[in-house]
């Protein structure tokens, strides 16, 4: 009897000690696994890192960064060409500008002018050479020349001024200009584009020039020169081609006004046009 209960413990102590070391054996292999998974998650973690941290990343950031950030561009606007319709003459009258350069400094070129078709003569043409440059977000000061030709004698200026896109969307270009004569005048222009659909707008157009010095010789009184006013109705049929129609108002003023008038020229009047708006 002794004898077999001896036996009995003897087999369940076995049994106990193979388990054991069963148990034993099984636990590093869990950590084992466990701790290959979180290597390698880590290892792919890192591994995602270091791409985005490499060098080629790095350099490859800096080159898009100087490719759009610091390339040379070129922009072309043909803001007027049109028609009028003035006292029984048909007048070509155009306003153009365009700029070469990079985000903050530019070269920009200004004209504008008008022609006679009927006679075939320019009545006057204004062509502007001015290095811009960005002193805040929407807002380019400019400086150089300006040179005016006409049915009088030619003129050059020395120019100064500002243009930019102020609140709500407005446009404006304000300058003043100093002639070889030491006179010295000044511009503002303002526009506004509403829209009535994506394709569909009216422009309204305000421009001033004052005088602080008379110039007898080209018309120009001293204040206020003139005035213009105008609307113009246009159809986008591409963003880059707009016709358009309208109406504009021209005033002179003061002694202006009194020189057109000694030379029969008409100092108030409303003219309908058309033209088209081109930009590249």
């Amino acid at each position: 009897m002794r004898t077999c209960a001896m036996l009995l413990l003897s087999f369940f102590a076995l049994h106990v000690n193979a388990a054991d070391e069963h148990a034993e054996h099984n636990v590093p292999a869990a950590a084992s696994a466990a701790h290959v998974h979180e290597a390698s998650t880590s290892a792919a973690t890192t591994s995602t890192t270091s791409i985005d941290n490499s060098a080629a990343m790095q350099e490859a950031r800096h080159m898009n960064m100087m490719m759009h950030g610091d390339s040379i561009n070129s922009f072309i606007l043909a803001d007027r060409i049109e028609l009028i319709s003035d006292d029984g003459s048909d007048i070509l009258q155009w306003e153009m500008q365009g700029w070469v350069g990079r985000d903050l400094d530019k070269f920009w070129f200004k004209t504008e002018g008008a022609y006679d078709t009927d006679s075939n003569h320019s009545e006057e043409t204004e062509v502007q050479a001015l290095y811009s440059k960005a002193v805040a977000p929407f807002w380019d000061v400019q400086a150089g020349v300006r040179q005016d030709n006409g049915l009088g004698p030619s003129r050059t200026y020395a120019a100064l001024g500002i243009q930019g896109l102020a609140p709500y969307w407005f446009e404006l270009d304000a300058a003043a200009f100093v002639s070889e004569r030491g006179d010295l005048s000044t511009r503002l222009e303002a526009e506004y584009d509403l829209r009535f659909t994506q394709r569909m707008l009216l422009q309204p157009r305000l421009e001033l020039n004052h005088a602080f010095a008379e110039d007898l010789a080209i018309g120009a009184g001293k204040g206020l020169r003139d005035a213009s006013f105008g609307l113009r109705l246009r159809y986008e049929i591409r963003r880059e081609f707009a016709p358009y129609v309208g109406v504009e108002w021209h005033k002179a003023y003061g002694d202006t006004a009194r020189l057109q008038n000694l030379r029969g020229e008409q100092h108030d009047s409303v003219n309908v046009l058309a033209g088209v708006r081109i930009w590249y």
